[in-house]
């Protein structure tokens, strides 16, 4: 017999034995391995498994949706569970023990306005820089006057898109400054930034009194655009001339509130109701009019002109803002 023939013969009897997996398989395993192929038509019955949970999952979210929807239509929190670790169950409460509702500030941001700061404090201009600050916003007021002429509600909003303005470019380039220079800012970063923050609430606040049109929207665009850049460029170059021309924009703004009490006071501009989010973010009392919100909005411009000459003095005096700590929560 040749050596071919018995190789064939040898396979043939053990070929099964060594190639087979099932063949090498207990009785028991056997049993157990059969279920996996039971499915049919060559499916696994543990992908039918798998599909089968996920569907029952699937058609039990869908059952817990139907459920919520049902019960009443109210309105429910959403709550996002993260991986992370970020709490977000924890309600605020106000100081009677009310729900906090908003989240764009919590309770320990609010204050109540200083309104008896003075007005009529100005600084007038005696250097080159401090008289070129003082005209252009003087000019600015102009076309100002003519587009918005005495509609104080859509004037403040506008005025507020750009008054937000100076402190988050100076706040961002002293946070910048202070990166590179690995030294401290002395709090002016902060100032700063709560300046930006506390406009930009002003901005909330006068959005639920008037509504702007489309062609104010595009305007709002175009003056933020241009504005941001301008003063970021001299901010760069000057932050005294920067800070003083904020200092001036902030007495203009004082101007402008003035004649909107006025407006008030004489009845030909409705005295409503303050918004909600005025009266929890100044601690107004709950029956304030919008003569107590412009009230209070004209003390912080006043605090914020007052802000912004003390630190265009600073440079004055050859100094840099660190070295003069900042008037942080001075509101």
């Amino acid at each position: 017999m040749s050596s071919r023939m018995a190789g064939s013969i040898v396979l043939r009897h053990v070929g099964p034995r060594l190639f087979s997996a099932t063949a090498t398989l207990s009785p028991a395993a056997a049993a157990a391995r059969a279920p996996l192929l039971a499915a049919g038509d060559g499916v696994p019955a543990v992908w039918v498994r798998l599909a089968s949970t996920t569907s029952a999952a699937a058609s039990e979210a869908k059952e817990q949706a139907a459920k919520a929807a049902k019960e009443g239509g109210e309105k429910k929190e959403v709550v996002i569970n993260s991986y992370w670790g970020i709490e977000q169950t924890n309600k605020l409460v106000r100081e009677d023990g009310t729900e906090w509702k908003w989240t764009c500030f919590r309770p320990w941001e609010t204050y109540t306005a200083d309104t008896s700061i003075d007005l009529t404090r100005h600084h007038v201009p005696k250097t080159l820089l401090d008289k070129i600050a003082y005209w252009t916003v003087k000019s600015l007021r102009f076309p100002t006057d003519i587009f918005f002429q005495r509609r104080y509600g859509c004037r403040a909003m506008m005025l507020e898109t750009v008054a937000a303005v100076p402190g988050m470019v100076g706040g961002m380039l002293l946070h910048l400054r202070s990166l590179r220079r690995f030294e401290q800012s002395g709090g002016w970063i902060r100032a700063l930034l709560e300046e930006a923050e506390n406009e930009r609430m002003h901005l909330m606040t006068f959005m639920e009194v008037a509504k702007p049109r489309w062609y104010e929207r595009a305007l709002v665009l175009a003056v933020q655009g241009v504005f941001f850049n301008a003063y970021f460029l001299g901010y760069i170059i000057s932050p005294k001339f920067a800070h003083r021309v904020v200092g001036y924009l902030e007495e203009e703004a004082i101007h402008s509130y003035t004649e909107y009490l006025k407006d008030l006071e004489a009845g030909k501009i409705d005295n409503v109701p303050a918004p909600a989010i005025a009266i929890d973010y100044w601690r107004l009392p709950a029956n304030a009019t919008l003569k107590d919100v412009v009230t209070v909005v004209r003390a912080d411009e006043a605090h914020h002109r007052d802000v912004n000459h003390f630190a265009s003095d600073i440079h004055y005096q050859g100094m840099q803002l660190k070295e003069s700590p900042a008037p942080i929560g001075y509101h």
